[in-house]
């Protein structure tokens, strides 16, 4: 029976620019060894871009369009506006580096998005196609309170992929992967804290039991993730591929050079995972 490899790439906002390093490097080097592909938030964008051979596309949205004042503002936050504007982003992006369908969908790969359903809090996970794509990928990225709007798919109200399934692992395992490549966004020694962006949730997400429960536990679904790629079950390979300790781009991080370091820290992880893929 041959061995089925995933590919797992977390989300976190600005701190994407890690594993669009990553993977524009894997374009480069035209390694693409996976059967299964699985991204959430961020991650689904850049797992996107790198199926449909968009090398840089990223890179771009990272460094040029996330940093224009129309994106991420404060100031548009505190009168009641979008902290993070996605529909601003989406239509200009849209039209300008559109993502390539054709050539993601020739690709004989189970890509999936995930999400988090506002009514449940659980986590559920679709394949795309050519005409949901780009609404699908947006929905994942509707971080709750810094978005305001809340997006429907499939029939369901939902929020952030990263919320239910911040590290969707146990997804590729549950899918009959035995290999698999996970893309972090944080340095290994990082566990997630219960802060105070959850206390924040009870203020905020009344009216959405579910999303409300699923922000609540997110640091527990984050921390077991992260033991499930150390302690992975009996004949499961797992390469965990993280950004190093002096990395500095946050959620949120608007300059310029330091979003261009962690870029080429980005790429030169590529080059490292891929040795690891060919190790094991």
């Amino acid at each position: 029976m041959p061995v089925k490899t995933a590919l797992v790439v977390e989300g976190g906002a600005m701190r994407g620019i890690f594993s669009a390093g990553i993977m524009d490097q894997f374009l480069e080097e035209q390694f693409n060894p996976f059967d299964i592909i699985i991204g959430v938030s961020a991650g689904s964008i850049n797992a996107a871009a790198y199926l449909a051979d968009h090398k840089g596309r990223n890179f771009e949205v990272y460094t040029n369009y996330s940093l224009h004042p129309e994106y991420i503002s404060l100031k548009n936050f505190l009168k009641g506006k979008h902290f993070i504007d996605l529909d601003w982003l989406w239509q200009v992006t849209e039209k300008e580096l559109p993502i390539n369908t054709d050539l993601l969908f020739k690709k004989n790969i189970d890509f999936e998005i995930g999400f988090t359903k506002n009514e449940s809090g659980e986590a559920f996970f679709l394949n795309p196609n050519a005409e949901n794509l780009s609404h699908y990928l947006k929905a994942s990225c509707t971080i709750p309170l810094f978005y305001r709007n809340y997006l429907k798919v499939d029939g369901q109200v939902v929020s952030d992929g990263g919320v239910a399934a911040p590290i969707p692992v146990e997804r590729a395992y549950e899918k009959g992967a035995t290999r698999i490549m996970v893309l972090r966004s944080r340095p290994e020694s990082y566990r997630m804290q219960n802060g105070f962006e959850f206390k924040l949730a009870n203020l905020m997400f009344s009216k959405h039991k579910g999303l409300l429960e699923a922000i609540k536990n997110r640091y527990k679904v984050y921390n077991r993730s992260i033991d499930f790629i150390k302690n992975p079950p009996k004949g499961v390979e797992i390469i965990e591929i993280c950004p190093p300790e002096h990395f500095k781009t946050t959620r949120f991080t608007q300059d310029y050079q330091t979003l261009i370091t962690d870029y080429e820290i980005g790429k030169n992880m590529g080059k490292i995972a891929i040795e690891k893929f060919y190790q094991l």
